[in-house]
């Protein structure tokens, strides 16, 4: 989503920023985690400590955010949120803020196997997590906007481009329902208090250890409006059963869960169209993706 080139980010880089901004840091070791995300390149730093870059501007714009806002939702929060430690400056090397954080134990659920026992008690935890974090006061909390891809916003604010991919998926997916749900959506409105919301809710930031919710982390997306967008992870991430057991724990009107489906839709569709070849397994995961949401909607 973003036209910006991600940076050459090594570890190497992450040494020399280490030791020239954070001198009492210069003898750990540093190591890059196994599986990185797109918009920030992510290094163990020592035994109980990572290094969080930002790969563009744009993504960079959540440092300074996190740092402050994170220790205001850590008391409120049961399960492990990331601690930021130190904020690192921009340098010759490396142009953006960066953050070292107390590191989080746990793998990525899109990286482990979960039996669908445990995945039933982390559809309830998850929905306990999203709970407390509406809980918050949020006198603290950003709006929608750039920083977060407008996250929390009315999902409207992505009309023009869910149009345009809808009608570019056509006779890829049903995009006829894809269209009735759309539009359904866009009449439907949060109409409560803004509450807080992670914003990018997805399995890649869900930290999993021993077949239990252990974590959530990357909260660049964070802010207050609307948390249809953090209902997403029903269909990312949740199945059968399992999302039956979050729908009912979190307890959201029908409207809500018609909003959370079209975000849902937008993203999907957005990966959809990015995928040269509509038959690959990314893509394939995108159409199960969008035509469980659609069975959703219409059923």
């Amino acid at each position: 989503m973003n036209p910006e080139s991600p940076l050459q980010i090594t570890s190497s880089l992450a040494r020399k920023l280490i030791t020239d901004q954070f001198p009492e840091f210069a003898h750990l070791d540093i190591q890059p985690v196994k599986i990185q995300g797109h918009d920030n390149r992510t290094f163990r730093l020592g035994s109980d400590m990572l290094v969080r870059m930002p790969t563009a501007e744009s993504y960079a714009l959540k440092v300074p955010k996190e740092q402050e806002l994170l220790p205001l939702l850590k008391p409120h929060i049961t399960v492990a949120i990331p601690v930021p430690l130190k904020m690192g400056q921009p340098s010759d090397e490396y142009p953006f803020l960066f953050s070292i954080y107390k590191w989080c134990d746990g793998e990525s659920a899109n990286s482990v196997h979960i039996d669908d026992s445990s995945l039933d008690q982390i559809a309830l935890d998850l929905a306990e997590f999203l709970k407390e974090l509406q809980c918050i006061n949020t006198s603290h909390g950003p709006v929608p906007g750039l920083h977060n891809w407008y996250r929390g916003d009315h999902v409207s604010v992505y009309d023009k481009g869910a149009r345009a991919q809808i009608e570019r998926l056509a006779g890829i997916i049903d995009s006829d329902k894809a269209m009735m749900l759309w539009e359904k959506a866009i009449l439907t409105k949060w109409q409560k208090p803004s509450v807080w919301i992670h914003g990018d809710f997805a399995p890649g930031n869900i930290l999993i250890q021993d077949n239990k919710l252990a974590g959530v982390i990357d909260f660049g997306g964070m802010g207050i409006g609307d948390p249809a967008c953090d209902l997403v992870i029903a269909w990312t991430f949740l199945k059968g059963k399992s999302r039956e057991i979050f729908r009912q724990n979190v307890n959201m009107d029908e409207s809500t869960w018609f909003r959370a489906r079209a975000w849902c839709l937008w993203k999907a569709s957005y990966e959809l169209c990015n995928q040269e070849d509509k038959t690959s397994f990314d893509a394939l995961k995108q159409r199960q993706i969008i035509d469980d949401v659609l069975a959703d909607a219409f059923q």
